[in-house]
């Protein structure tokens, strides 16, 4: 029951970093724009296989999908291991992805200004990966002290 708490925390957090990103970035013209990035991305991979590219909504949701599984992968490993400092996971956790999601882009060549654009686009990307950190924390923290899954 603990890593089907974990997940669910961890898919919770993901939930939530999918949501405010996609609500900011439909009113913020100058938010981050994570989802470019997972859309050059995919289809850089899909190029590498010499598959065809996708484009329009296919790449919007395969994009969304990718990120919601791999995010929520990623933060279920808040709740693995010893159950103390599940906020500091949580945290720490958060704040490593969003490092990651600035800093990693450029080293495998892909286009990092929709995460780099200005200092405020940087510190609202790490600060949405901590809020998702966060979410997947409270979910898993609250698994566990009434000992039920969703």
């Amino acid at each position: 029951m603990r890593l089907l708490n974990a997940l669910a925390g961890g898919f919770a957090g993901a939930i939530a970093l999918n949501l405010l990103h996609e609500t900011v970035r439909k009113l913020d013209t100058k938010a981050p724009r994570i989802d470019l990035l997972g859309e050059e991305a995919l289809n850089e991979t899909l190029n590498s296989f010499n598959a065809e590219p996708l484009t329009g909504n296919s790449l919007y949701l395969a994009t969304l999908t990718g990120d919601v599984i791999s995010n929520g992968l990623y933060y279920s490993l808040i709740g693995l291991g010893k159950e103390k400092n599940l906020w500091l996971k949580g945290a720490s956790l958060g704040v490593a992805a969003g490092f990651g999601a600035i800093e990693i882009p450029k080293t495998v060549g892909l286009n990092d200004e929709p995460v780099t654009k200005t200092n405020r686009t940087k510190i609202l990307t790490i600060a949405w990966y901590l809020i998702g950190g966060l979410v997947a924390a409270a979910v898993i923290d609250k698994l566990q002290k009434t000992n039920k899954l969703l």
